[in-house]
């Protein structure tokens, strides 16, 4: 597993707090994580090359993070269902601004001291509108909490650009700023109201990071 500095584990007791009580700060945030300017019309001018390269290996890490989960968990990677099947993507991908709840399932490990299989309980997570037109994403507790911007890709994807902000950090690292804070994935919707972003390649612990994502309430 990443190894987080001992200030960060107070973090544990976040998903027992009341509604008013997380990690989101003013000045942290997607619009902190990736600033949108009013000639960023495609991702592809705002990814770094090494997170276009992540990209572009998101298949293979899909089939070793399968492979891997399965030979350990092969019932918890069936009850996922479409959520972990790479082939799933369903037209009109965006979905609508409001709270949700969201889990991560880490598929595959890097190394033989972490699991090959993880299935976090869910958070709280939210899409708001932003410039331009975009779709902002936070997740607003846990002890890794993604944030980032969704740009349109194709009829059945949106790509997710962002960073990843750890245990009680107060403030959202610029996307760019560190490659092994920065994150890229693809946005699926997996259901009729059930969406998946998938993180190829994260700096730790996994071969693939999923993100479930479901409407609160």
């Amino acid at each position: 597993m990443v190894q987080i500095p001992v200030r960060f584990m107070a973090v544990a007791a976040i998903s027992a707090c009341l509604p008013a009580c997380h990690l989101f700060h003013p000045g942290s945030g997607a619009t902190a994580a990736v600033p949108v300017k009013k000639n960023d019309t495609n991702w592809r001018d705002i990814a770094t090359d090494f997170d276009r390269g992540r990209l572009r290996q998101a298949r293979a890490a899909w089939n070793e993070g399968l492979e891997e989960a399965r030979r350990t968990n092969a019932a918890d990677v069936a009850a996922l269902g479409p959520l972990a099947d790479p082939d799933v993507a369903l037209d009109n991908p965006a979905p609508l601004p409001g709270p949700y709840r969201c889990r991560a399932i880490k598929l595959g490990s890097q190394s033989d001291s972490t699991l090959s299989f993880v299935a976090y309980n869910f958070f709280r997570c939210t899409i708001r509108p932003g410039p331009n037109g975009r779709l902002l994403f936070d997740k607003l507790d846990g002890s890794q909490r993604q944030h980032g911007i969704f740009w349109p890709d194709n009829r059945t994807a949106m790509v997710f650009i962002g960073t990843i902000s750890l245990g009680d950090e107060r403030s959202t690292i610029p996307y760019g700023a560190d490659n092994q804070r920065n994150l890229i994935g693809t946005l699926n919707r997996v259901g009729p109201a059930r969406w998946r972003i998938a993180l190829p390649r994260p700096a730790w612990e996994s071969d693939i990071d999923l993100v479930e994502l479901v409407p609160a309430g």
